[in-house]
């Protein structure tokens, strides 16, 4: 190979090394204090030193724009009132609603000439579901949805017989859903009727709100629990049946005057601290002092007055960036 060729060669891949390594700087969301501008050939502009500050109080504290949060993921919230809950947690799974559901079964038994439907389809009342040829007559007859809703199971195929004895196809009416919780027998005496309960679907999109509309008066020897059950609106066709879900039935609840997310508590050189946002462009590690709290939200009793602006979720990011600076500081 010719000299000139390897040489080339070598400044392609430099150049190339160089443009990966800038890409990666810009795609790691920093803060301000850890970031510096690109070094260019204007020696007035250098880059700014890393560190980490501390206000009068002694507490650590770093400059990020909005920007560079929203990027990291990072979100801020205000800190006031809010209300605690006293929970127990219970397992469950969602099922159709058994009063709005109906197994199709052939009036007569026969050989099955039409499928109109299939697993998934949504039908109105009286809509042709498939078409039997009768053994009795030899004339085909229609075999109709019985009430509107979606068809979750079919039993037969086309050209197969189909037997009066078995069902043809179910359909649900899936607007309204079963949650069934299992509830284990030292925790039986805590749950009543209309005691609120809070259903977790684990799809990202929050608790829903439902109330307990039945209790079995037997339990279940396998498992030594009883059911419970919540029944759900579902227009929105968010909840499937078969799923399991987690349920937390709230107990008591209590007002709290200043409170936080708990995903915003972290711990910083030994101390309980949120990060605070302050005028500008500032975050502070602002020591707290914690009380009461449930799954959702933290009692901060001291260090954080209502109306301050937090950092409620991903506060692991900033916790990362300010140890950054300290280490690079020192």
């Amino acid at each position: 190979m010719k000299t000139s060729t390897v040489i080339l060669i070598a400044i392609l891949a430099a150049a190339g090394g160089a443009a990966a390594s800038r890409v990666l700087v810009d795609a790691v969301p920093h803060t301000e204090a850890t970031i510096g501008h690109a070094e260019t050939d204007h020696a007035e502009k250098p880059a700014p030193k890393d560190h980490v500050e501390q206000d009068e109080h002694g507490a650590d504290r770093i400059r990020v724009s909005d920007v560079k949060l929203a990027a990291a993921g990072v979100t801020l919230a205000e800190a006031g009132p809010a209300t605690l809950s006293d929970t127990l947690a219970f397992n469950g799974v969602l099922r159709a609603n058994q009063e709005a559901l109906v197994q199709v079964t052939p009036r007569f038994p026969g050989i099955v000439r039409a499928i109109r439907k299939r697993i998934g389809d949504t039908v109105a009342k009286d809509e042709q579901l498939a078409s039997i040829e009768s053994n009795q007559s030899l004339t085909a007859y229609d075999l109709k949805a019985p009430l509107g809703g979606t068809i979750i199971d079919r039993q037969i195929s086309l050209g197969e017989y189909a037997s009066e004895q078995k069902p043809a196809f179910v359909v649900a009416d899936l607007s309204t859903i079963w949650v069934d919780l299992s509830i284990y027998r030292q925790d039986l005496r805590r749950v009543r009727l209309d005691d609120e309960v809070l259903i977790d679907p684990d799809d990202g999109r929050g608790a829903i709100k439902g109330n307990v509309s039945y209790i079995a008066p037997v339990g279940a020897s396998e498992t030594q629990t009883a059911l419970a059950r919540v029944v759900l609106a579902n227009a929105d066709g968010r909840l499937r049946t078969g799923l399991f879900v987690t349920a937390r039935l709230v107990l008591a609840k209590r007002s709290v005057a200043v409170a936080v997310r708990a995903s915003a508590i972290q711990t910083l050189e030994n101390r309980t601290v949120v990060f605070v946002r302050e005028e500008g462009d500032k975050i502070e590690a602002r020591p707290v002092a914690t009380g009461e709290s449930d799954p959702t939200y933290v009692e901060i009793r001291d260090g954080l007055s209502p109306g301050e602006h937090y950092v409620a979720e991903n506060s692991f990011v900033v916790k990362a960036e300010m140890g950054k600076g300290e280490a690079e500081h020192d």
